[in-house]
């Protein structure tokens, strides 16, 4: 290790991230990723605080917050900073976040949507030309995708409710590594390479490629001081720096005045935007509670009909890895998209029946859909209890570029947030440091399908339905057991889903519980994840009736879960986070 990156670590505060010393194994940071992206994590204890979230200086930094007396939501503002920098693909101020906190003095929750909205200006025929829904190549970079960013309204709406440390406090860890800088990791590396659109921003070129248009190397310090200003501009004067004047005011300028593909977004919408406090969904599952977001997001009502679903099935009994066990988790998964297609999106827009998708009884007679040795093929929405209007099937997909953070303090306090601005890179806008998203192409291009309307259609002040899903889980005793949740667009459902299963029916701990293979349907094929044993499964489950398809699933979950009297935290071996505590 040079001089140099010794200095900036201890300049940064953060010598135990990038120059960590001799520790247990259990507490390592995990090795640099391999080429295919796969590293072996070990599972991570602690007694009092721990964080899980996509890279070690993020990681770090929520650390550094815990043991100068912060709490759970002061760590996760910090780490979400920092992953602003060093997983700038990923999530960031120009995007947004669906959070919840766990209060343990109080026992209990408080949840925040804090996705983008749709300008004013945008119609139902935002994405159409000509009369046809235009391609996603063709939206996606450029301002016309660009939705109003909620995180820093979310960051400053969660410290003002929850907060203990000052404000300003929380992004000194990050302004430290912006202007001091921070070598480019491998795997942000890795997205670069696949990426052209991102050399068509004057700004993002500058930063992220060499002269000659290439990534530049692993390894290089990439500093960011427009970021750095940014940072202070919020450190001094709250989200309203950000919502209100010369920020504002060149965000607004990059989207509206795009040469190829200009947006809608104006200083107004900026300016007006607010951050929803919703209540938690919560459903039993065998003796736990498990709670998590209602809409904007499908992810919380997904993940809660899967596993209602299987809660009729003695799951402890069926061998993780078998063609049964992926069988019924596809099933599962097939009937519950069915609903999220059709039923889901901006509740105050569209009627979205969530106790009727939950009820108790719905979910029983879907479980009786599901035979134990044939799949059913294409599954079709149900009529939930209080439906009233019948959309579209809509089968949006979401693109992947998303984080998440797992943290619990030294109180039982936690948090668990999904943060994003959707594709990888967003919308390759780069303004004061920060990408912006490119969130909007989670509508549905097409207001019409086959004649119904779609409940997800672009409208002014709407959220695009999501699939994030951060999720805590209660024991019978209301003691908190569990914090998960992890980007990958809309497999996402699955990929907690699978956690959650591994965890509470499997009794695994909670790093092999997010190593687990991937798996699971969305309502199309099975699909299992490449490069791993269930490769094996093809045959035994078509026989079954199964259309297999072999695909990567680069899930990134976090999670912390109870362990005696302290904590044990997991990462995903498919990305280059960690958990760590003390």
């Amino acid at each position: 290790m040079s001089i140099t990156v010794r200095r900036l670590c201890l300049i940064a505060g953060l010598w135990a991230a990038l120059c960590p010393p001799l520790q247990a194994q259990t507490d390592r940071p995990a090795q640099p990723e391999t080429a295919s992206g796969r590293s072996e994590k070990q599972l991570a204890h602690a007694q009092r605080h721990m964080v899980a979230a996509a890279h070690p200086l993020a990681v770090n930094a929520g650390l550094q917050i815990l043991d100068a007396g912060g709490n759970a939501v002061d760590a996760m503002i910090a780490v979400q900073l920092v992953l602003n920098l060093v997983e700038p693909h990923a999530s960031g101020l120009g995007g947004g976040a669906f959070l919840m906190v766990y209060d343990a003095g109080n026992r209990n929750m408080r949840a925040y949507d804090g996705r983008e909205t749709a300008p004013a200006a945008a119609t139902a025929e935002l994405f159409m030309r000509e009369g046809r829904a235009m391609q996603f190549r063709d939206v996606v970079a450029g301002g016309r995708a660009v939705g109003t960013p909620g995180l820093a309204r979310l960051l400053e709406r969660a410290h003002r409710h929850h907060g203990k440390l000052p404000w300003a406090q929380l992004f000194e860890p990050a302004i430290a590594l912006a202007e001091n800088g921070f070598p480019l990791s491998p795997r942000l590396h890795e997205l670069l390479q696949r990426d052209r659109a991102i050399a068509n921003d004057a700004a993002a070129r500058d930063y992220f490629l060499t002269a000659d248009g290439t990534p530049k190397p692993v390894g290089t310090i990439l500093r960011n001081p427009e970021f750095a200003s940014t940072l202070r501009a919020l450190a001094g004067g709250g989200a309203d720096a950000f919502y209100r004047g010369d920020i504002a005011r060149d965000i607004a300028n990059a989207v509206r005045r795009h040469p190829l593909n200009p947006g809608l977004l104006t200083e107004a919408d900026l300016a007006g935007y607010q951050v929803r406090e919703v209540e938690p969904l919560c459903a039993p599952y065998r003796v736990f509670r498990i709670c998590g977001m209602p809409p904007s997001s499908s992810g919380g009502i997904a993940v809660l009909q899967m596993l209602g679903m299987l809660s009729h099935r003695d799951m402890a009994s069926v061998t993780p890895g078998s063609a049964l066990a992926v069988h019924l988790f596809a099933e599962a998964g097939r009937l519950a998209f069915a609903d999220r297609n059709r039923w889901v999106a901006d509740d105050r827009f569209v009627d979205v029946p969530v106790r009727g998708l939950l009820d108790p009884a719905y979910l029983a007679a879907r479980a009786q859909l599901i035979r134990p040795e044939r799949a059913m093929g294409r599954a079709e929405a149900g009529a939930p209890p209080g439906a009233r209007l019948v959309y579209a099937d809509d089968p949006v997909d979401e693109a992947a570029g998303t984080s998440h953070i797992a943290i619990v303090d030294g109180d039982g306090n936690a948090v668990s947030m999904t943060t994003t601005i959707e594709n990888s890179f967003g919308s390759r806008l780069m303004v004061r440091g920060f990408l912006l998203n490119n969130q909007l192409t989670d509508f549905n291009f097409n207001p019409l399908e086959t004649g119904r309307p779609a409940a997800n259609a672009v409208a002014p002040g709407k959220r695009p339905r999501s699939s994030m899903a951060p999720k805590l889980v209660f024991r019978s005793s209301g003691d908190l057991h569990l914090v998960v949740g992890s980007p990958g667009g809309s497999q996402i459902i699955n990929y907690v889903a699978k956690t959650l299963v591994a965890a509470l029916d499997w009794n695994m701990d909670i790093q092999a519980a997010i190593a687990l293979p991937n798996t699971g349907s969305r309502n199309g094929p099975t699909e299992i994840e490449r490069g791993t044993a269930y490769e094996t499964l093809t045959a035994p489950l078509g026989a079954m009736g199964h259309e297999v398809q072999v695909i990567d699933m680069t899930s990134g979950l976090h999670g912390i879960m109870r362990a005696g009297k302290g904590w044990q935290g997991g990462a995903d071996p498919r990305r280059e986070g960690i958990a760590k505590g003390r």
